[in-house]
């Protein structure tokens, strides 16, 4: 890792070679290597760090990148007059469970996107639709030993879908609204249950989204999950990782321009 005395934009870290990041005098954060005010209180979160990447490099203008720490990379630029941060937080809850309560509590985000992607569960949802998570079922048993066996629903934070709903009807773009499913297993042992969840109107599955909503919840801060069909569990149509890493725009796209309206 190369240390640089200040923030630098993401074009003259790419000129000399590894991402260039400041270390803190007095870090904030177990996982996140930045400073007080490196992270914007807007924040997407890919769950891929190459993914936040991409995005810095394409979508937003005036880029630092303030962390890469287990290279979990995070950046900080502009978009449509707005500072918004990405952060990539890895796969599954526990892993986005800490990114997303350090950024809140040591960061100050109060907005998180997550832009991801996900595997259709029914029909209508086709490869490459946007998914815009109302709410997320889950298998996991992180709320079970939370709340002792009630039966918590981890939900969307309505003001941000209302606005993404808005934002992809004006955008013209595939899309669906509903609930969707946050697994813990990638390859699950019980597959009958995934089909069960898509004839309750499930729409499709991810690793996520339960626990972004939930910690959103507690510390009172608005959250919102925009997916990608990256696969179908329906027809077995599946997209490359590179496609995974690097396209998507209609998503990231719908995101940002969320994240800048309100």
């Amino acid at each position: 890792m190369v240390v640089a005395s200040a923030p630098q934009p993401l074009a003259a870290a790419q000129a000399s070679g590894p991402c260039l990041v400041r270390l803190p005098s007095s870090p904030v954060s177990i996982h996140i290597g930045g400073a007080p005010g490196d992270v914007a209180e807007r924040v997407l979160l890919p769950g891929d760090p190459l993914r936040a990447e991409w995005i810095a490099q394409n979508y937003l203008d005036d880029v630092t990148c303030y962390t890469r720490t287990r290279n979990m990379l995070g950046f900080t630029g502009s978009y449509g007059g707005r500072r918004i941060s990405v952060q990539g937080t890895g796969m599954g809850q526990p892993s986005l469970g800490i990114y997303v309560h350090e950024l809140v509590t040591g960061f100050g985000a109060q907005t998180l996107i997550r832009v991801g992607s996900c595997g259709a569960l029914v029909p209508k949802v086709a490869i490459r639709d946007v998914v815009i998570a109302m709410s997320a079922c889950t298998d996991s048993s992180m709320n079970q030993l939370r709340f002792e066996g009630v039966d918590f629903a981890p939900t969307a934070d309505f003001g941000l879908l209302r606005a993404c709903v808005e934002q992809a009807e004006r955008a013209g773009i595939s899309f669906h609204v509903g609930p969707i499913a946050a697994w813990d297993s990638f390859y699950s042992d019980r597959p009958e249950l995934l089909k069960r969840l898509s004839e309750y109107g499930v729409l499709a599955v991810e690793m996520e989204t339960a626990e972004l909503y939930t910690v959103a919840a507690k510390h009172g801060v608005r959250a919102l999950t925009v997916c990608t069909a990256s696969d179908s569990l329906v027809t077995g149509e599946k997209t490359s990782a590179e496609e995974r890493e690097r396209t998507f725009s209609a998503m990231v796209e719908l995101a940002l321009a969320t994240s800048a309206q309100v």
